[in-house]
């Protein structure tokens, strides 16, 4: 009796190796809820704010295979990999090339004072012009003509 007990909960469980794998944790909904000037922005000339005032509040779906919503946020093929940047290589390397150009620019205090911490920052390559830097797995920060928007999942 215990032989057919244990048979039936096995069953019940499904064969191993069948279950359905958990979904990527940037797949989903996403707003854009706030903006800032980038650190890499000229401090003499100011961005324009055209871009950040269309973008802002806008929502866009990452999708297995498209990102929907405003351009240039959208993507018809993605090609996704995820991948730990140091706070150097994030926003295209644009806190190191500051560092290079001989601007007293620290990586690491800058990535932080966007609210990244630690040495390794997940990020979501796209294959397309956006890659998405992760603070957690609910809130994302992309850069873009000189603004920093941040991305929280719906």
């Amino acid at each position: 009796m215990k032989l057919i007990v244990t048979l039936c909960i096995v069953a019940s469980l499904g064969v191993p190796g069948t279950a359905m794998a958990a979904d990527p944790f940037y797949l989903g909904s996403w707003t854009v809820t706030t903006a800032v000037v980038a650190p890499w922005a000229d401090p003499h000339r100011k961005p324009d704010g055209s871009e950040q005032a269309r973008l802002m509040g806008k929502a866009l779906a990452i999708k297995v295979k498209e990102i929907s919503g405003p351009r240039p946020l959208a993507c018809a093929k993605p090609q996704y990999k995820v991948t730990d940047y140091g706070p150097d290589m994030i926003f295209q390397g644009a806190f190191d090339e500051m560092r290079r150009a001989g601007k007293k620019a620290d990586p690491k205090a800058l990535a932080a004072s966007l609210g990244f911490v630690g040495g390794k920052i997940k990020t979501l390559e796209t294959g397309c012009e956006i890659e998405f830097h992760f603070v957690d797995d609910a809130t994302a920060e992309i850069g873009l003509n000189d603004y920093v928007y941040t991305l929280k999942k719906q």
